[in-house]
């Protein structure tokens, strides 16, 4: 899923709890790893797992700020796989789901599910929904206005025989999954004058999945459903910016260290240095417009064309997505620059076809500063830690590789944790347009209040403390490593090494 690449490469899990905050709302979200960091994949299983992710698009689809401190680690040699619990229906129920930043739809495995996982590799308990066992459940009639939002993201079919709006997700890969719409509370605690509120709650609707096929019913990685985030009428941030709740704008700042962690917000980080790009109009994924590549200050023989989104290719920001890819066109110009200014000290080394190199020193003293140019004159610097990943060593010597792999059967160019990381995203889907900025995202930081973004009215939200509830007023979100959040999403972001 992520594009529609649902569970991706490498994978790496982290639980987040939410507390959303009405009015100016603040709500944190806390990422745990799911599967032990001793638990290490091999290059070639992180690359089989991207591939697999790129593959899974779909064929057809139609008053505050909620942030989530991060737990999890970038490192690729881990696996893992983000997700988040949701508390659904009445009594709540817990519901384990990854995170699509792909895809907008909210689904979860119903009882009598056809194929449906019954146990998940990431010693997590699955669970049905059962929308009759919750008097707060009501099904989606074929005649709903709501039935025809899910059109925009599905193969949407009614069943004459009991006028129930179900919905078809058919992916490249032959997985797939089947249902029908349902709509019930998705339960979570709100913080409201500096008090948690808790057992708040708000109606949505959702899938309720009776069938599952492929890759989705494999219990390694199993959990029960998909979180949709992006920027469909149906996903669920839409549906809670359309209860006045949340603002339709979200970000992220993804620790690169070791230590992990980080700040998911649903709303506007708000920092001096960002810098925005617009949104290629009309895409159901998070495109933007590349326009060219520097390595060391010169710009890359690449004709523009390459990067011009159309129905098959483009330029896509997927946080589901270990490592970058390129198109073929811009790959081995990359890979050439590259070599090409690296210092005389490093040799270059090929493993397992993956262009490496051998170094005794630090890279950023003898690997060339990469620029991404973007519409709007706007430009993303990578430094060498964005494009390379360490390996190992041999003699003595630090073995690095380039990250950037040359994308299969796709004119697709993908950047994603490789690239995302030590960065603040600002995914402004109000304002059509998606903006970044370098950060040390072990600090705290500040987020807008407004509904709408581009104003000027800020504050520090809330510092959270352990116990979930802010420690004074004006609030600063910051990262934290053992909040109880509230709640609770699921964030799919595989990492693929080298």
């Amino acid at each position: 899923m992520g594009l529609l690449f649902p569970a991706g490469i490498l994978i790496a899990v982290v639980v987040f709890h939410a507390t959303v905050v009405l009015s100016s709302f603040p709500a944190t979200l806390h990422l745990e790893r799911g599967v032990p960091a001793s638990h290490k994949l091999k290059l070639s299983q992180l690359k089989e797992r991207d591939r697999v992710r790129h593959s899974r698009m779909l064929q057809s689809s139609g008053g505050g700020v909620v942030d989530f401190p991060v737990q999890g680690t970038f490192d690729p040699f881990l696996v893992g796989l983000y997700y988040t619990r949701l508390q659904l229906g009445s009594p709540p129920r817990d519901f384990y789901v990854q995170i699509d930043t792909g895809s907008d739809v909210l689904w979860v495995s119903c009882s009598s599910c056809n194929g449906c996982p019954v146990s998940s590799g990431l010693h997590i308990p699955l669970n049905f929904f059962d929308p009759g066992s919750s008097p707060t459940s009501s099904l989606i009639s074929c005649s709903d206005q709501r039935c025809s939002l899910g059109l925009q993201s599905s193969d949407s079919v009614c069943a004459a025989q009991n006028n129930q709006c179900g919905y078809t997700f058919q992916y490249g890969d032959g997985s797939g999954t089947s249902g029908y719409y349902v709509s019930d509370l998705l339960h979570f605690d709100t913080i409201l004058g500096g008090s948690v509120m808790n057992n708040s709650s708000a109606p949505i609707v959702f899938g309720c999945s009776t069938l599952q096929t492929g890759d989705l019913t494999k219990p390694d990685r199993a959990v029960d459903g998909i979180f949709g985030f992006g920027q469909q009428d149906m996903s669920v941030i839409s549906q809670l910016a359309s209860q006045g709740i949340t603002p339709r704008v979200f970000s992220h700042c993804l620790k690169g260290d070791d230590a992990g962690g980080g700040i998911l917000v649903l709303g506007e980080i708000v920092e001096p240095n960002i810098v925005y790009t617009p949104l290629v109009p009309s895409q159901p994924h998070y495109n933007l417009n590349l326009q060219s590549i520097y390595v060391n200050g010169q710009a890359l023989a690449i004709d523009p064309s390459v990067f011009a989104t159309s129905s098959n290719q483009g330029t896509i920001i997927d946080s589901g997505t270990t490592l970058a890819y390129l198109t073929e066109a811009a790959y081995d110009p990359f890979i050439s620059a590259i070599t090409s200014n690296v210092s005389p000290s490093v040799s270059s080394y090929l493993s397992k076809g993956n262009q490496c190199y051998l170094t005794s020193s630090s890279i950023n003293d003898v690997f060339p500063q990469v620029s991404l140019n973007f519409a709007g004159g706007t430009s993303m610097i990578l430094i060498p830690q964005d494009y390379l990943i360490q390996q190992s060593s041999i003699n003595g010597a630090a073995l690095w590789c380039v990250g950037f792999q040359k994308i299969q059967g796709q004119e697709i160019t993908i950047l994603g944790d490789l690239v995302l990381k030590d960065k603040i995203f600002v995914y402004d889907i109000a304002g059509q347009r998606i903006g970044w900025a370098n950060y040390d995202c072990s600090m705290s930081v500040n987020v807008s209040t407004a509904m709408n973004t581009g104003k000027s009215e800020y504050v520090n939200p809330g510092t959270l403390i352990n116990n979930g509830s802010p420690r004074n007023m004006p609030r600063k979100l910051i990262p934290v490593t053992t909040i109880p959040f509230l709640l609770h999403f699921l964030l799919l972001s595989c990492y693929l090494f080298l």
